[in-house]
């Protein structure tokens, strides 16, 4: 390893040194010919044969010292330039446009994993350029910062173009947002566009106006609406249209969701007249689904050892179904009754040992059910109520309820009985595609 070591720096030491030696000979050349091209340019400025003192340094102040000195080519060359306003290489334009070149080839090839041919591109390119590096950083900057300004940053030619571009500043005047989404959406440009993943592929989305959009969307659910509007940045701004979310919050929220005496004016301006953020955050009973309590506890057996143990793990499951009128069923059942085959029969006309239908309203998160009566049981005694509280999990979902308080109900005197929840457990939301036409 140590001498395959030696050899490399040996090659690089070779390598840097005659490079150095091929850069001294061309600004050698270069001074050269920069000195011939000013003493031919000088009889024929003039228009008579030169005086003997031509090849001695000029007396006139307006006289370049240097090439460097001379006067600006009237066609500027748009080789990069550092920040004092100089070139920042040397030679003709060809030769810096052959080093850039090859450079820009090198890193393509660098990229691919073609170690070899990046190689020799790039000591190609520096053979031609000794700063060509520093060139093609500068030129790929400056590209990146034109990009930046003409796409985020789009500036009006002049004031008839300011007052076209003017409505573009709010350009969805009927999307009313508030809270973090809002700093969102301000970051976002101005004009959008639906853009497809193959750029050679047309937009067939583009094609449609916004309004056709919304009125689609209005006839879906919000976690389809929500999945739509993951697509881009056109597809988010569609989707806060407000007539999307009015519809939704005025089909909601109405007793008993809300107590009688609310005014849904008065909550939507509680929440900076976002109907958006109301579905969200107001408190709401889901009706497109069953809320399900999966409960257990252990019953002793009995067993004809005694030094032998048996406990029977039981399971049961409560259900919940509510109505938008008010109503809501109850159902107990044992594991004899399988969720998928309970809730294909869940309906206000099911009898069966365990089942109730009484009534339901919303106080804040605070459910109450109340009158839960068994209706194939025309001389109950008992009926029965319920208090849960309504939790979200996650933010907006409104999926969870837990037993603050079940108690039964003597009818004849209304004296409630406080009953264990020892085994009781939270119910938890599951979605029936039949019981709604909106897809939540």
């Amino acid at each position: 390893m140590g001498g395959t070591d030696e050899e490399e720096t040996e090659e690089l030491k070779q390598f840097r040194e005659q490079w150095k030696r091929e850069v001294q000979q061309k600004r050698k050349q270069h001074q050269h010919e920069h000195e011939h091209e000013h003493t031919a340019a000088g009889p024929s400025a003039s228009g008579r044969a030169p005086s003997p003192q031509a090849p001695a340094a000029p007396t006139s102040p307006a006289a370049p010292k240097h090439p460097k000195d001379r006067d600006p080519d009237p066609h500027p060359d748009p080789a990069p330039r550092l920040p004092d306003g100089t070139f920042l290489t040397g030679g003709s334009r060809d030769a810096r446009d052959a080093a850039l070149e090859a450079y820009a080839q090198a890193v393509q090839h660098e990229q691919a994993g073609a170690l070899d041919a990046a190689l020799r591109l790039y000591r190609q390119a520096f053979r031609l350029d000794a700063r060509v590096d520093r060139a093609y950083h500068l030129r790929e900057q400056a590209a990146v910062r034109a990009l930046v300004t003409a796409v985020v940053r789009p500036e009006p030619a002049d004031a008839a173009g300011a007052e076209l571009a003017a409505p573009h500043s709010h350009p969805h005047p009927d999307r009313h947002v508030s809270g973090l989404l809002a700093r969102v959406i301000e970051g976002f440009p101005s004009v959008l566009a639906f853009e497809p993943e193959d750029e050679r592929a047309p937009a067939l989305l583009a094609r449609l106006p916004d309004e056709l959009l919304v009125l689609v969307l209005g006839y879906l659910g919000t976690g389809t609406i929500e999945r739509f509007a993951a697509v881009s940045r056109k597809a988010r701004v569609i989707s806060l249209d407000s007539t999307i979310w009015r519809s939704l919050v005025e089909d909601v929220y109405k007793p008993p969701q809300i107590s009688p005496e609310e005014v849904l004016d008065d909550i939507v301006d509680e929440h900076d007249s976002d109907y958006r953020r109301v579905y969200i955050e107001r408190p709401r009973v889901r009706l497109d689904g069953v809320y399900i309590a999966v409960c257990h506890y252990i019953r002793q057996g009995v067993s004809e050892n005694a030094w032998v143990n048996i406990n029977h793990l039981i399971t049961y499951h409560r259900y919940l179904r509510f109505y938008p009128d008010g109503q809501v069923i109850s159902l107990l059942a044992n594991e004899e009754h399988p969720p998928q085959h309970v809730i294909t029969m869940l309906k206000p006309t099911l009898r069966m040992k365990g089942f109730f239908i009484g009534t339901w309203e919303l106080s804040g998160t605070m459910v109450r059910i109340s009158n839960l009566i068994d209706p194939s049981n025309a001389s109950a005694r008992y009926s029965f109520q319920m208090t849960l509280s309504l939790r979200s999990r996650p933010v907006g979902r409104w999926n969870k309820l837990e037993f603050d308080g079940y108690d039964s109900v003597k009818i004849e005197d209304g004296e409630a009985t406080p009953l264990a929840l020892k085994n009781e457990r939270p119910f938890w939301f599951s979605k029936v595609r039949s019981f709604s036409n909106r897809m939540e």
